[in-house]
């Protein structure tokens, strides 16, 4: 997981824009991360969602992180990555009363949290393609004044030179004993913005928004973040 300072705006401004941008600057102060959410309660063995309080674990509760193969045994940072994804889901999760045990002790629940992240070339609104505009010229020599154009060929706007990041946060809790899935939610994000921490934990944020009871159907949640 990389800390590298995210990158809004492209590299190459005029005078203008970057002194727009300077101005616009000093008056935000967060940043928002709006994800596409989705999320499914199972709280009862009958298959049906849970919707009568009774139902509902109550907090508060005890849980244990349980991981994939290829999340404790994957090459280079794999297991590291995990374990920052585990800490950021621990303490969204323990204002709600739920708390993490260490190693095999006993609880009632088990979380499972998976991240991925891709990084496109360049954005879906992006337009990749060439554009041509006119340039003129005038002046005065030996011959008297003259007036020339020519069309130069080339993007008027080079976004697509900028990375564009789409990523994905996806919880599961289990019952411990027998195994079922009782809870499972999803994040979708994307967004010029590189890889942080404090994105990821923004992303956890909105997967449990509304837990352990949420509402039907995809929903975007929006979570602001100081710049």
């Amino acid at each position: 997981m990389h800390t590298d300072t995210p990158s809004l705006m492209p590299r190459r401004w005029t005078t203008a824009a970057a002194l727009a941008a300077l101005l616009l600057g000093g008056c935000a102060s967060t940043y928002r991360v709006d994800s596409q959410v989705e999320s499914f309660a199972r709280w009862t063995e009958t298959g049906t969602a849970a919707t009568a309080p009774a139902a509902l674990p109550q907090a508060p509760q005890t849980y244990r992180f349980e991981r994939l193969p290829s999340q404790r045994e994957g090459g280079g940072s794999a297991a590291a990555r995990q374990t920052t994804l585990e800490s950021l889901a621990r303490d969204v999760l323990a204002p709600l009363g739920w708390t993490a045990v260490d190693g095999n002790a006993p609880s009632p629940w088990t979380v499972q949290v998976s991240a991925s992240g891709q990084r496109q070339v360049r954005s879906p609104w992006d337009d990749p393609s060439p554009h041509f505009w006119p340039m003129f010229g005038f002046g005065v020599g030996a011959q008297g004044a003259r007036f020339g154009g020519q069309l130069v060929w080339g993007p008027m706007f080079p976004y697509h030179d900028l990375p564009y990041y789409e990523r994905k946060v996806s919880i599961v809790v289990r019952d411990a004993h027998s195994g079922r899935v009782v809870y499972e939610t999803r994040a979708a994000h994307d967004s010029r913005w590189n890889d942080s921490p404090a994105l990821w934990r923004a992303m956890i944020s909105a997967a449990l928004r509304d837990f352990p009871l949420p509402p039907a159907g995809v929903r975007e949640v929006i979570v602001d973040l100081p710049r």
